[in-house]
């Protein structure tokens, strides 16, 4: 014999179909048990993400309870009837206060215990041919916990009247009472269930190769749905002035106050306030309470569901490096090998994405494709490359719909990383801003549990952009991150591969946090060893003891700071030529990899104390600070410093073109020359024995910009240095 209930698990649906269709689908005893399993076992399993609860042959969606069988136990003892019963309210206590999303198709007759089950579902869809009612008072009986309850919420005597009459409603009918919260027509509603199935069904099978066009309900509404009709001769209600301030002015305008007051007694307050003011008790127990609340919905609430994410030992994928300087290598191709790893390891959970706009090869993270695919629903070419229907990496030219695919994807207990272009992560501004404000207001929700982190890569950056010149130079997105609430973002400056391993490795296991990394493409030198690289992260900014000539415990002559790779790199090289021209300079490398470690302790969590940061940048030296961004950020982290005076960064001054990366750092004043003289400039002190050397390097600025121009590309000595001491004692080797 065929099962009554038909209970399945497909992806992410538990779907309840109830089959005795010669009952019309009337509940047993055995119905209801069977239900109340399945809703048990699918509440812990987190595949199972929504229930479905429908009917499979036949003409009704539930006829109520099996009447002939609690008549027959009602003329015994009645113990047949009270089992029924009681197995009937636990279900219907189960589903009232589920967790997970709950729909219910009332397609056809839904009378008692099928009112019952579906009046405690999220979405309740009723069709045009819904019959609802409670006719248990026809044949001497009252409505039980099916109507009874649900019926007694409606306004006024609604719920009275069908309770006593049993009255049957249409579907249009239970819409407009709240019974139902979709209304379909049902030739539609099969036409939609039918297009899922087989969009299924070839999905599952690997036999589609075309986008599924899935089936949309759309709801039509006017602009503006309510105000006065009109307001001084122009339409309002269901106008586009209805959605602004439809009435101006009341307080000085008798007439307009007059209009406000009608507009809001036709809302009924005294339907919805007692006479205190306060919302009637029949309303306020409208609203679902514990996880029936929208916000504490697992769904919406993706902390209750999220699992961490298992990352490989970033320490595997390090760079070798000998000696600062001494390797060359593609920071986030490092990356990408250490994100594919990631992968490989949440493949069977589902819960890590890659986003971003077509640039993952671009950005040198292709080695994820090792593991994975992009995911893409329409027909895929032969010509095509590494695209596949279950693919992890999501890749679209519209960083938007990048950002809200992430936000979506962490907000149902997932984790992500979106990859872009640092110019272009400005288009998404205003959606980083709603997500912070966000994080900061959910944080002070109890029942909110954290999601994981908003984790932003920021690479084909602004100093590498020889094939696209200026219109692809914009390294301001830092500027807004760090305007938002201080124990919400965080801003990463890798200099080096291995220390953007640390970083990555740090920010997929966080939660709740916004994290920017900035980190470039091109081969460029290694300066940290692994273990180096760590110990530097943890700190978040530190000095480069192997790159400075400081003597004893006493101060440098001048600090030379830097945050960002090719900051760092001309940092370095200043120092070198510094380290040439004035051998018994003392000089102090400080490297700021944490941007947020600039700011007071009490503005950030990662900040500095005052005596940390005076110990680093001195309290009354010069200290030059290459930064990779806008020079302004720098002034403004630190300007309550005790050194603010003497702190001259140096940034992208907003000139940019098509150019060699070297000429890029010297049209914004960046680059080693432009460095070392200021360092001289601003040590009067060491009068003419540093004027010559100053001489030399504004020469080589002049030799440089003929040079470039000549042939296209930087000079021999730009291009082919290197690092060229081992430790400090070799200073002036």
């Amino acid at each position: 014999m065929d099962a009554e209930v038909i209970l399945q698990a497909e992806g992410k649906a538990g779907r309840i179909r109830l089959n005795r269709p010669k009952a019309i689908h009337a509940l047993n005893t055995g119905m209801c048990a069977a239900m109340l399993g399945a809703l048990t076992a699918w509440r812990e399993d987190p595949a199972v993400e929504i229930v479905l609860i429908d009917h499979a042959e036949g003409r009704g969606f539930c006829a109520g309870g099996d009447i002939r069988m609690i008549a027959t136990s009602g003329a015994g003892d009645g113990s047949q009837a009270r089992d029924f019963f009681r197995v009937e309210y636990r279900l219907n206590h189960a589903l009232f206060t589920y967790a997970k999303p709950i729909v219910a198709f009332m397609d056809g007759i839904t009378m008692g215990g099928g009112v019952g089950i579906s009046q405690p579902a999220r979405y309740r869809v009723a069709t045009e041919n819904t019959r609802f009612a409670m006719p248990e008072t026809g044949i001497g009986l009252f409505p039980d916990v099916g109507g009874g309850w649900y019926l007694s919420r409606l306004p006024g005597k609604i719920g009275e009247y069908l309770a006593l009459t049993g009255h049957r409603l249409d579907g249009a009918e239970c819409l407009a009472l709240g019974l139902a919260t979709h209304y379909l027509p049902a030739a539609a509603l099969d036409g939609a269930l039918d297009d899922i199935a087989e969009i299924q069904r070839l999905a599952r099978s690997g036999s589609g190769d075309q986008r599924p066009a899935w089936p949309a309900i759309v709801l039509v509404t006017p602009k503006g749905w309510t105000g006065p009709k009109e307001v001084d001769g122009k339409k309002v209600e269901g106008f586009w002035r209805a959605h602004q301030v439809p009435i101006t002015d009341p307080r000085a305008n008798p007439d307009h106050l007059k209009l406000l007051e009608d507009w809001m007694r036709g809302y009924r307050p005294e339907a919805l306030f007692d006479e205190r003011g306060a919302l009637r008790d029949e309303l306020r127990s409208l609203a679902p309470a514990g996880a029936r609340r929208m916000g504490a919905n697992p769904h919406a609430n993706g902390g209750l569901l999220k699992r961490e994410l298992q990352l490989p030992d970033f320490r595997d994928f390090a760079v070798a490096v000998p000696q600062p300087g001494g390797t060359l290598a593609e920071a986030t191709r490092v990356m990408g090998a250490f994100l594919e790893g990631a992968v490989r390891l949440n493949a069977d959970a589902r819960s890590f994405r890659i986003m971003g706009p077509d640039e993952t090869a671009s950005n040198r993270l292709d080695a994820v494709f090792e593991a994975t695919e992009r995911v893409w629903m329409e027909k895929i070419e032969p010509y095509d490359v590494h695209l596949a229907r279950d693919g992890r990496v999501m890749e679209v030219l519209s960083e938007h719909l990048c950002q809200g695919w992430l936000e979506g994807y962490l907000l149902t207990g997932r984790h992500g990383l979106f990859s872009c272009y640092e110019a272009f992560i400005h288009i998404v501004d205003s959606m980083l801003n709603q997500h912070a404000k966000w994080l900061k207001v959910s944080r002070g929700l109890a029942w909110r549990r954290p999601i994981a982190s908003l984790n932003y890569l920021l690479t084909s950056h602004v100093w590498r952009q020889d094939h696209n010149g200026f219109s692809h130079q914009d390294p301001g997105f830092v500027d807004l991150v760090a305007n938002k609430k201080a124990d919400i973002v965080r801003i990463y400056l890798p200099p080096d591969a291995n220390t953007l391993l640390w970083v990555t490795d740090h920010c997929l296991r966080t939660y709740d946090r916004i994290n920017v990394i900035v980190a470039g493409k091109q081969p460029s030198p290694q300066w940290l060893a692994i273990e180096d690289a760590a110990v530097h992260c943890k700190a978040g900014v530190g000095v480069w003891e192997w790159a400075g000539t400081e003597r004893g415990g006493a101060d440098p002559d001048v600090v030379m700071a830097c945050a960002g790779d090719v900051p760092t790199l001309e940092t370095l090289a200043a120092v070198d030529l510094m380290r040439q021209a004035v051998p018994d300079l003392a000089i102090r490398v400080v490297n700021v990899m944490d941007l947020m470690t600039l700011q007071p302790k009490e503005r950030h969590p990662h900040g500095l104390s005052d005596a940390e940061f005076d110990r680093l940048f001195t309290k009354n030296r010069p200290v030059i600070f290459a930064y990779h961004g806008y020079p302004y950020l720098i002034h403004r982290l630190t300007y309550k410093r005790t050194n603010h005076d003497n702190i001259h960064v140096r940034g992208f001054n907003e000139e940019g073109t098509t150019t060699t990366p070297f000429d890029m750092v010297v049209l914004n004043e960046l680059d080693r020359f432009h460095l070392a003289m200021e360092a001289i400039d601003r040590m009067p002190e060491l009068g003419a024995k540093a004027a010559e050397a100053r001489r030399r390097f504004a020469g080589r600025l002049v030799e440089h910009t003929r040079y470039v121009r000549e042939h296209g590309e930087d000079m021999p000595e730009i291009r082919n240095w290197s690092w060229p001491y081992k430790t400090a004692a070799q200073a002036g080797d």
